[in-house]
């Protein structure tokens, strides 16, 4: 018999995995939607209960606790915004480390201190739980899509473990190395990000005070060399002034922050990084940090007082 959900057959409901996703907001929210409709047993836990209703009624189960999350899980993932609730969900009271039976295994898609992931990947080891670190790219579009491109650190034999449900999240999912190396690719991924986000408010705030149609000149540039993911998804976006939430700038700015230590940590110099990041602090002064990262706009168009259109 074919599940009613996603269709697989009697044969294989045989591979379904017992598993928790904790922190279901707007990027874990539709990953763990995906392995629910994958027809996997998932248990979900979320700090406000209400966001974890739609995955409920989907067939997910509600655990009050990370620790009861984990329980009788074969992996366990995360998805929280910074280091500190990372350590809080893993290392709380009644958290992970209380519920993970050993051999379980951890991925965790939060971005945070690759430093401070090598250190609980040691603690999580001192009990025979595995932690995968597995930062996640393409927003919340990718998130709800599928289409995510996750780099995973961490032990190959566990990535191996764990690759055919990290296929039902992404599509471009690439083992980097040891625990650590998926945040640092991460960090990576938000230098490139941050700078392309700058270099589109600038061509397009360009674009309005030279008079042209910035529509018609997104769709010219957006054809060529000067193409790019910010662009064609966030260009539009600016141009329509609509700066609804996926992923936040001061979200963005905790990233940048990430990414400033392990530069002085490798005495990298990050000049355009650092502009792009002061740019978002003027933004944040201005009342758009809860605001989605191409805000970023508004504090470009302030620089030179553009009209609103």
């Amino acid at each position: 018999m074919a599940c009613k959900l996603c269709g697989m057959t009697s044969e294989n409901v045989a591979v379904k995995q017992k598993l928790a996703f904790i922190g279901t907001g707007i990027m874990g929210g539709p990953m763990a939607g995906h392995l629910v409709v994958g027809c996997h047993d998932v248990r979900v836990h979320n700090r406000t209960k209400a966001r974890a209703d739609a995955l409920v009624a989907k067939g997910a189960q509600w655990a009050g606790t990370p620790a009861e999350a984990s329980r009788g899980r074969d992996v366990v993932f995360l998805c929280v915004s910074d280091t500190p609730d990372v350590e809080q969900v893993l290392f709380g009271t009644d958290g992970v480390a209380a519920g993970a039976a050993p051999n379980t295994i951890v991925v965790d898609h939060s971005t945070i201190s690759p430093a401070s992931t090598r250190e609980f990947a040691r603690r999580l080891a001192a009990q025979g739980v595995t932690l995968l670190d597995a930062p996640v790219s393409g927003g919340d579009v990718g998130a709800r899509n599928a289409t995510l491109s996750i780099a995973v650190g961490g032990p190959t034999t566990a990535f191996e473990k764990v690759l055919p449900l990290l296929g039902l999240l992404g599509k471009t999912i690439t083992h980097v190395g040891e625990s650590g190396s998926g945040q640092l690719t991460k960090c990576v991924n938000q230098i490139l990000v941050a700078v392309n986000n700058m270099a589109v408010c600038e061509a397009l705030n360009f674009a309005v005070r030279s008079g042209l149609d910035p529509v018609k000149t997104l769709a010219v540039v957006g054809g060529g060399a000067a193409g790019s993911w910010q662009l064609t998804n966030l260009g539009p976006r600016m141009l329509a002034g609509d700066y609804k939430p996926g992923f936040t700038i001061d979200l963005q700015q905790k990233d940048l922050r990430l990414v400033a230590e392990m530069a002085r940590d490798s005495k990298t110099p990050l000049l355009a990084t650092a502009l792009v990041q002061q740019l978002f602090t003027m933004a944040q002064s201005h009342g758009l940090g809860a605001q989605s990262t191409h805000a970023l706009y508004e504090a470009v168009k302030g620089l030179s007082a553009v009209p609103s259109r």
